[in-house]
């Protein structure tokens, strides 16, 4: 452990009537286990003491409460160096992170042999694990830090393999833009399209340039100058802090008060960098993956893809309206 200062801490002790059906046991236990809470004896939670744990807690006593047993929430003085070495000690994650970092080996190991989606499915799993751990590692130390840098590493080096000229995300101002001046228009992408490309395409045919013609470039630098890229460094359309390319494009071009395309671009989002999970991702993924492999070319795969995305579009408009 760290060096640390004093912390308060609460204390949380309940029971339950013994002819409680199973399901208040299993829900207490269940909660009590999600906020990260560590045993101190029988019947008796600790946790570092904070407005979250004290309101989670309260919570949690009064469902307790209303499934016939009592609750009591206590709070307990920082105590001397000897003693709050133990409790912190309770809350050592050392093998949570141990079994993280045996994964990451794992997929680094067997990245050579994994396809994309097989490859980024594995390395948000572990993105969502390590993002689990560390909500719960109250006292974070080494293990945190080796644990994360290994996740960047393991991320960048799959980044290289599988999308080499991904865009970095600029610090820029995202300008207000009219659909009618971008009227029959070229517009061009890096060629073998995956999520956040074949998305922002579909995107500019469907809402901003229905006479759109696509480039699909081997290299970025190989760009037409009278073309308007997307989604590389250097493009007109590319990500911006954190939205990506098609959360830039909907800005952009006023689209994003649209509650189907706000929605679309979550699931885009997500399956592009990560972040708060959609439950549609990795069936679009592996839809994707499997046209990509057997479309022709990207103007085959756009084509193939559309149905899917007007599908998604309508069922997510429908849904928030």
């Amino acid at each position: 452990m760290s060096s640390f200062n004093s912390h308060a801490w609460v204390l949380f002790t309940s029971t339950l009537p013994g002819r409680s059906q199973s399901t208040p046991r299993v829900r207490l236990w269940r909660a009590l286990k999600e906020l990260g809470s560590a045993p101190l004896r029988d019947g008796v939670i600790l946790l570092p003491a904070n407005d979250r744990h004290r309101a989670a807690l309260e919570a949690i006593g009064a469902q307790v409460e209303k499934d016939g047993g009592t609750a009591w929430l206590l709070e307990l003085p920082a105590q001397r160096p000897m003693v709050e070495e133990q409790l912190r000690a309770a809350f050592d994650r050392t093998e949570a992170y141990t079994e993280l970092e045996r994964k990451l080996v794992g997929l680094r190991s067997d990245a050579v042999g994994l396809d994309e989606t097989s490859a980024r499915q594995r390395l948000r799993q572990l993105h969502r694990d390590f993002e689990g751990v560390s909500a719960i590692d109250f006292f974070p130390g080494d293990a945190q830090a080796r644990v994360r840098v290994m996740l960047e590493e393991l991320t960048e080096q799959l980044n290289r393999r599988f999308s080499p000229q991904e865009p970095a995300a600029s610090d820029g101002q995202i300008a207000q833009l009219k659909s009618s001046d971008y009227h029959a228009r070229q517009w061009a992408t890096r060629r073998h399209l995956w999520v956040d490309r074949v998305a922002s395409a579909w995107l500019i045919r469907r809402f901003i340039d229905d006479e759109a013609r696509f480039v699909w470039l081997e290299r970025p630098d190989a760009c037409p100058k009278d073309a308007l890229g997307f989604d590389f460094d250097g493009a007109a359309f590319t990500h911006v802090g954190e939205r990506v390319t098609f959360e830039v494009l909907t800005a952009s071009f006023g689209l994003d008060a649209d509650p189907g395309l706000v929605r679309l671009g979550r699931l885009v989002h997500f399956l592009d960098v990560g972040g708060i999970e959609v439950a549609e991702a990795a069936g679009f993924e592996a839809v994707l993956a499997g046209l990509r492999d057997t479309a022709p070319d990207d103007d085959a795969l756009l084509n193939a893809m559309t149905p899917m995305l007007d599908g998604l579009y309508q069922r997510y408009l429908t849904a928030e309206t």
